[in-house]
């Protein structure tokens, strides 16, 4: 049976957004929530454990439709967060947290033949260390850097450095920031520079995502590659779909400029309409010729 290209592990969440206009709205969110469409769409053979209550029926109900390839990890509750827009292009926000779900423990995690293992986490507390040194046992690792520096403070989301950068990057074959967090780990606020200095920290592959760009070090070469969405009714969701698709191509085959081209086109097509990616590979490919080419 072939060994599954990915894992993403993490928490899935409620989400109450209100944009600049007031309007609320309702809904299932969390970076296992973003991550896993986009990576089936790429081809990439997907398991997602997903960290929430059983009472939640609806998000229990959204990951049973992946049969055998996921798993709930139970949690005596879900996290639920709140976001604040203040722009039509959402770059602006306030975010909040109500509740977290408990940390996800190795023990909890399906023992699968897996060949990468995303820790797509949210908070501060939602991987605890000696999950990253079981999972570094079991595969291959990668990480995206909020679920390490943005802690629930009261209700609060506070950014801090990772305390244990230096120990744990290097178990980390596929590392993502955004700008903002890149700078708090480094320094730096030139994204290029913040990429080779977590490399040189022991990152084997950063990608720092920005909103005009995507740019990926892997200790070759620096790559980036324009967003050219047409719209950003759909911006919640960005980081993590990008990131999933990446991962998902390069775990399938694809060198680093042909997954970054692909993952930046993904998020591109995605950020048109709110929720999780729908579309298909075919869906990207178009949009590569007709933006890209």
């Amino acid at each position: 049976m072939r060994p599954y290209d990915l894992m993403i592990v993490g928490p899935a969440t409620r989400d109450r957004n209100t944009d600049y206009t007031g309007r609320e709205e309702l809904i299932v969110g969390g970076a296992v929530t973003y991550c896993t469409p986009a990576a089936r769409a790429a081809g990439a053979k997907v398991f997602s454990a997903v960290k929430a209550s059983p009472a939640d029926e609806d998000i229990v109900a959204m990951f049973r439709r992946y049969g055998e390839d996921a798993a709930l990890l139970p949690s005596p509750v879900t996290t639920l967060m709140s976001n604040v827009y203040f722009t039509a292009d959402r770059e602006r926000r306030h975010c909040g947290c109500q509740a977290q779900s408990d940390p996800v423990t190795l023990d909890q995690v399906p023992e699968v033949s897996c060949r990468l293992y995303h820790l797509a986490g949210l908070l501060y507390g939602d991987f605890p260390n000696s999950l990253i040194e079981g999972l570094h046992g079991r595969g291959m690792v990668s990480a995206d850097a909020q679920g390490f520096l943005r802690h629930n403070e009261g209700g609060e989301l506070r950014f801090h450095d990772w305390a244990d950068k230096m120990r744990y990057l290097p178990y980390m074959d596929f590392f993502k920031t955004d700008a903002a967090e890149a700078e708090i780990l480094t320094g730096l606020t030139d994204r290029a520079a913040a990429a080779k200095q977590l490399y040189a920290w022991g990152a084997k592959e950063v990608m720092v995502s920005h909103n005009t760009e995507i740019l990926v070090f892997d200790g070759h070469g620096t790559y980036t590659c324009p967003i050219k969405a047409r719209n950003l009714s759909g911006r919640t969701g960005r980081g993590d779909t990008t990131f999933g698709s990446y991962l998902a191509m390069r775990m399938t085959g694809a060198d680093v400029p042909t997954a970054l081209q692909y993952a930046t086109a993904c998020v591109s097509l995605k950020m048109e309409t709110p929720g999780p990616f729908q579309g298909t590979r075919a869906d990207v490919e178009a949009y590569i010729r007709e933006f890209y080419q």
